[in-house]
């Protein structure tokens, strides 16, 4: 027993011994982390180089772009051929992609050969040899008379410009046609196909094999964004943001990059950790100086390193007693699928000593044990250097993403990880470790690069259909000049309906005057006290006006809730609620014994008979208190402050928020006219010719009308442009068939244009994967600011999927670029039709006054021209189109309703005194 446990542990110390020797060895072979660490930072050096502007003609990591914008989402459906070609044999697939989840992806395929003397011949032969095979495939599937879209897998450096477009850059492998390299394949193919004239392809895709290995996977896991090869070969590819690939123009979404990551190290930034058995595998190999990181890493060479490894230290006497056969000196003579049989945990002791008796070294146990230790070193280094590149694109996808943790999964295919019975193990282990923060799933690629061919052709189709849909659908929100000089023709002719008297009453449009006769010119002077009630909040102010060289305007005020029972109660209460807030605003400014001139800013539809008369015609946005509608809200006013007998004002003016910011702007301004509110609701106002208000007595002088545009298009003249999700919004609306032209161009109901639209794409499984979430069937979740912050240009995508995710939407990227273009285009229509509607007012000015060319200026408020990044641009631009004869300044408001009431009021009373020095 003893003797049996000392044998045992002679052995061990001998098997340790010999392996530490061999660690010592081959100790520049062995990596810690730091170096591996070190290893992942240059190549992501590496690939910021190839992605750069300036640096990919001369980066060794090519960071080819492939055009392939997106993964599968499982949408995918058709009937593809695949061709792959790739190396000594040739595959064609037949794929059909249907949406049965049991076997959604059903393929038939054939090899043929691709013998030498067409592999080293000239490119014609080649090509017509694809050709023939195809045509013989479509013949025995009975397919040659339709034209299936084709996916092309050509696995070789590709310079791509589009996606059906591939110019080889240098073949590899054992490739060498003539009069290929510097050509685009697919004219090649296609030429070839054409001289036979007997079928019809259609190929849509050319793709490397690591990206149809992505897709593959990406077909069973859309988290897939990662492909590698670990074969004979080895590459990657992975998506990138389109805004860091300096070669390709825009920058929305995202492409795949083959790295080519086989030539890592090609300008020598890996000489530190190469071996004098790389130099030595480099100097005997058909391209000496290239593919060096490949070299070191795939399948094709790991046999012929573990040979000269064992050459060295046989002649140095460290192996079979110093025994070198003709055998062992022969290139070749280890293969790598050699070195997976000796490193298998059971029987790889037995397949070493076979393998090496048939090199006739006459191995020895020991012999066995340190042959099958030198395999464990080369192929763990392979599996190190892998590692230490794909956690440089899993660390680089990770700040791309800007997460704390990244969760995506890496499509493999290839024949050393498949077959090799330790590599896959210890590559996982080793990327776990060097990129710690990242939760990664290793997917196996079953039949990859034929299939996800098919895959890049099948969401190429999908997208290509899609997107012409999608077009399709926007195009009813894309109006032309003709279109929207209609609209304001239309507009022109709803404005003179308004001002007529015989047609008033029916016009859509209303132009109520305002008894405003004219905009400040300087002399205003005075306190006044202005309220504006518009909403759920109630201002009260203070404004100290002050003429002569320096005019300044001085502001007070304090806001009050108006609560809802107050505003669904009685009119009396109302008023009082209304008196109340004045009353305790007077006494926080000390001056309830000064009888102050009063201006209302009272934002509902009012019929006016003088300034200081307003009929208030309907209640909107909320209010329902009772007894008001058909009152002068003036008179009611000067009841409640009676009723409290504290203090007594002077009523001058009812103001409409229109008005007060023209009038504020006027201020500023002595040529603005016009006031614009663009924000929740839409409306303007302008100066008319007195002769031209035909429902006001007088012909002298001008006044300013209120248009309540808002209205327009509510008697059918704006039906050919209304779409049906204008018409959906309208439904849905507390005032159907009301405010039509305002539900197309108004803040408020913009967000919920965009959520019909996209409600709509969902179903037709164009968005979020064909789901619609509770979220977006809810009513204004989409509010106007969210269109404004998704438009904004700094906006990466990353952003706009993060205010999608805020709204519980689970958006890809490409639902992104969607949502961004739906939005895009509904907010450009509206700046469009406001224009238009703008272009009308100005022209109906100059006409007027007969004028070839009219100067003036507009004073405009509201969020939406505020606070939206392209509105403004977009409304300008419109009106200086439509409205040539015009050069229109467009000024910023500042507080219409509050202090361009204490305007209104002051030119008011100056009105009032320039008539009673008349009389």
């Amino acid at each position: 027993m003893i003797a049996a446990q000392l044998l045992a542990y002679y052995f061990t110390e001998l098997k340790d011994d010999q392996l530490k020797k061999i660690d010592k060895y081959l100790y520049s072979m062995r990596f810690s982390d730091e170096t591996l660490k070190d290893v992942m930072n240059r190549f992501r050096r590496e690939m910021e180089n190839g992605l750069g502007r300036d640096t990919s003609p001369t980066a060794t990591v090519k960071m080819l772009p492939t055009f392939v914008r997106s993964i599968p989402d499982g949408s995918e459906k058709g009937d593809f051929i695949a061709l792959d070609l790739g190396g000594s044999n040739f595959r064609i697939l037949r794929v059909k992609v249907t949406q049965d989840k049991k076997q959604p992806v059903q393929m038939e395929s054939q090899v043929y050969e691709t013998p030498d003397d067409i592999i080293h011949g000239s490119g014609t032969q080649l090509f017509d040899h694809v050709a023939d095979c195809l045509g013989d495939f479509m013949e025995k599937q009975k397919i040659k008379d339709k034209k299936l879209p084709v996916g092309f897998t050509f696995s070789f450096p590709c310079a791509q410009s589009k996606l059906d477009e591939a110019v080889l850059l240098t073949w590899t492998k054992k490739f060498k046609a003539s009069g290929v390299e510097g050509m685009d394949v697919v004219k090649l193919l296609n030429k070839a196909i054409k001289k036979r004239g007997d079928y019809q392809a259609d190929i849509m895709a050319v793709v490397n094999d690591t990206v149809g290995t992505m897709m593959t996977c990406g077909f069973d896991d859309q988290r897939c964004e990662v492909g590698i090869i670990i074969g004979t070969g080895t590459n990657a590819c992975y998506m990138e943001e389109l805004r860091h690939i300096d070669l390709v123009e825009g920058d929305e979404g995202r492409m795949c990059i083959n790295t080519e990551w086989g030539a890592f190290g090609d300008d020598g930034s890996l000489e530190d950790i190469r071996t004098e058995f790389d130099r030595e595998i480099d100097r005997g190999s058909i391209n000496p100086g290239k593919q060096l990181f490949e070299k070191m890493a795939s399948g094709m060479y790991m046999g012929e390193l573990v040979r000269l490894i064992l050459v060295k230290m046989a002649k140095e006497g460290l192996l079979f007693e110093g025994r070198i056969t003709p055998e062992l000196l022969t290139k070749g003579k280890i293969e790598t699928k050699h070195v997976s049989a000796i490193e298998k945990t059971k029987e790889g002791l037995k397949k070493c000593m076979e393998i090496l008796t048939r090199l006739g070294v006459e191995p020895s146990e020991e012999d066995c044990l340190a042959v099958q230790h030198v395999c464990t070193i080369v192929s763990f280094r392979s599996a190190n250097l892998i590692s230490a590149s794909l956690g440089a694109i899993l660390s680089r996808l990770k700040d791309n993403k800007g997460v704390a943790r990244l969760r995506t999964t890496v499509g493999i295919d290839g024949s050393l990880y498949k077959m090799h019975p330790q590599y896959a193990r210890r590559l996982h282990k080793t990327v776990r470790r060097l990129v710690p923060d990242s939760d990664v799933r290793f997917l196996l690629s079953e039949s990859g690069s034929g299939k996800g061919a098919a895959m890049v052709t099948a969401v190429a189709y999908r997208l290509t259909e899609q997107a012409r849909q999608i077009q399709q659908t926007l195009a009813e929100f894309r109006l032309g000049k003709t279109q929207l000089l209609e609209v304001k023709k239309r507009m022109k002719m709803e404005i003179e309906r308004g001002l007529k008297k015989d047609s008033h009453k029916e016009a859509t449009v209303k132009m109520l005057p305002t008894y405003v006769r004219s905009t400040p010119d300087g002399t205003e002077n005075g306190d006044f006290l202005a309220l504006d009630l518009g909403g759920t909040n109630f201002r009260v102010l203070l404004v100290k006006i002050r003429s002569g060289k320096r005019r300044t305007v001085e502001m007070h005020n304090k806001i009050y809730a108006i609560p809802i029972e107050v505003m669904q109660g009685t009119g009396e209460e109302l008023f009082d609620h209304i008196v109340h807030c004045i009353s305790d605003f007077l006494d926080y400014m000390g001056m309830k014994s000064a009888r102050l001139p009063l201006g209302f800013t009272f934002s509902f539809p009012c019929y006016q008979t003088s300034l200081d008369a307003g009929i208030l015609v309907t209640w909107t946005k909320g209010f329902k208190a009772t007894d008001c509608e058909g009152e002068d809200v003036v008179e009611l006013l000067r009841e409640a402050i009676k009723r409290k007998e504290e203090f007594e004002l002077d009523v001058v003016a009812i103001v409409n928020d229109t008005v007060g910011t023209m009038m504020t702007c006027a201020y500023e301004d002595p040529t603005c006219e016009i006031g614009l509110i663009a924000g929740t609701g839409s409306n303007a106002c302008y100066m008319e010719e007195m002769k031209n208000v035909e429902i006001v007595e007088g012909n002298e002088g001008r006044m300013c009308v209120n248009m309540e545009w808002g209205a327009f298009g509510d008697n059918g003249c704006l039906d050919d442009i209304r779409t049906i999700y204008d018409q959906a919004v309208d439904e849905n609306s507390l005032n159907e068939g009301k405010q039509r032209y305002e539900k197309m161009c108004s803040g408020m109901y913009l967000g919920e244009i965009v959520r019909q639209i996209l409600i709509d794409l969902t179903k037709r499984g164009f968005l979020f994967r064909g789901q619609i979430s509770e979220t977006l069937k809810t009513r204004g979740i989409f509010e106007t600011k969210f269109l404004s912050q998704i438009e904004s240009d700094r906006l990466a995508l990353l952003q706009v999927r993060a205010i999608l995710q805020q709204l519980g939407l689970d958006s890809t990227c490409d639902d992104s670029i969607i949502v961004k273009e739906v939005c895009g285009t509904v907010s450009r229509r509206a700046a469009q039709i406001c224009g238009a509607g703008m272009a009308a007012v100005v022209d109906k000015i100059r006409e007027n006054r007969g004028l070839d060319h009219l100067d003036v200026t507009v004073g405009v408020d509201g969020t939406l021209y505020k606070l939206h990044p392209h509105f403004s641009r977009i409304f300008h631009q419109t009106v200086k189109e439509l409205a040539p004869k015009c050069d229109v300044t467009f000024l910023l408001s500042e507080d219409g309703s509050g202090k361009g009431a204490a305007l209104i009021t002051a030119v008011g009373c100056r009105q009032r005194e320039q008539d009673g020095q008349k009389h």
